[in-house]
């Protein structure tokens, strides 16, 4: 084993860093590969059917990799390591508490307002239908309501807890997906109402928990609700929709590609 004290050049520093980037995408692809695993199966599902000796081969790998980066990490100076792993351990936290926080408040819309939504018209269902299947129009409902009763975005409350100060692109948004129940504040235009098909839709496919945790991380991460990546997926769906409504394409086909690929976790 070689060292850069040993080396010491800088083209052996370039030679590592090139070759950390690559384990570096080496295990985003085996996280992709995890997420799709994650939201094919239950937990309970992969630790009573799974064959034990991949299970096991698995679980060593990913554990001896934690190893080793977390040896590396204390090996940094000691006040950058610190506040490394201080840092990380209560974004963490505070992310996966805010995601339970909006999860729960996601379900508590639907479930109130659920009762007063109405089925999507014929003429919506048949601007809708080239793009969405039937049962996923059939189970929405929709609900106009005055600015000033609808419901405030989710990670409206969240936002200074989670450290984003500027958050004014969350109070204009001009309709809000809760789960299978679609809120607008002025006309259900086609426009509006297919983006907030999508959003029902990466709901169905990622489950409420999968797509709460994706919506907190990447306001975390990207200060501003437009550049989260469902957020980001759904406005270029709505746009292709825009350029060619006669030119029809399947959403679900779409949405399942990018979660299957890690996409909507790539910020």
């Amino acid at each position: 084993m070689s060292s850069l004290g040993d080396l010491g050049d800088r083209v052996a520093a370039v030679q590592m860093n090139a070759e950390l980037r690559h384990a570096q995408l080496e295990m985003l692809s085996a996280q992709c590969a995890t997420d799709r695993l994650r939201l094919r199966y239950s937990i309970q599902d992969i630790a009573r059917h799974a064959q034990r000796d991949t299970l096991r081969k698995a679980w060593v790998a990913a554990n001896s990799l934690f190893e080793y980066y977390s040896s590396i990490v204390k090996q940094m100076p000691e006040g950058e390591a610190r506040a490394n792993s201080g840092n990380l351990a209560l974004s963490e936290a505070k992310i996966l508490d805010a995601s339970e926080r909006v999860g729960r408040y996601i379900r508590e819309q639907q479930e109130r307002l659920q009762p007063i939504g109405e089925p999507l018209n014929r003429d919506q269902q048949s601007a809708m239908m080239p793009f969405f299947s039937q049962e996923l129009l059939a189970k929405v409902r929709a609900v106009k309501l005055d600015p000033q009763r609808a419901p405030y975005s989710p990670l409206l409350s969240e936002a200074k807890t989670l450290g984003v100060t500027n958050a004014s692109d969350l109070m204009h948004a001009t309709s809000l997906t809760f789960y299978d129940v679609l809120i607008f504040h002025d006309e259900i235009t086609d426009r509006a109402l297919f983006h907030a098909l999508v959003h029902a839709l990466q709901f169905e496919v990622l489950g409420l928990e999968r797509y709460t945790e994706l919506l907190v991380r990447g306001f975390v991460q990207m200060r501003s609700q437009a550049k989260i990546p469902l957020e980001v997926h759904a406005h270029a769906l709505e746009s292709g929709f825009a350029k060619g409504p006669a030119q029809p394409f399947s959403v679900e086909e779409k949405v399942r590609l990018w979660a299957n690929q890690g996409r909507y976790s790539q910020v």
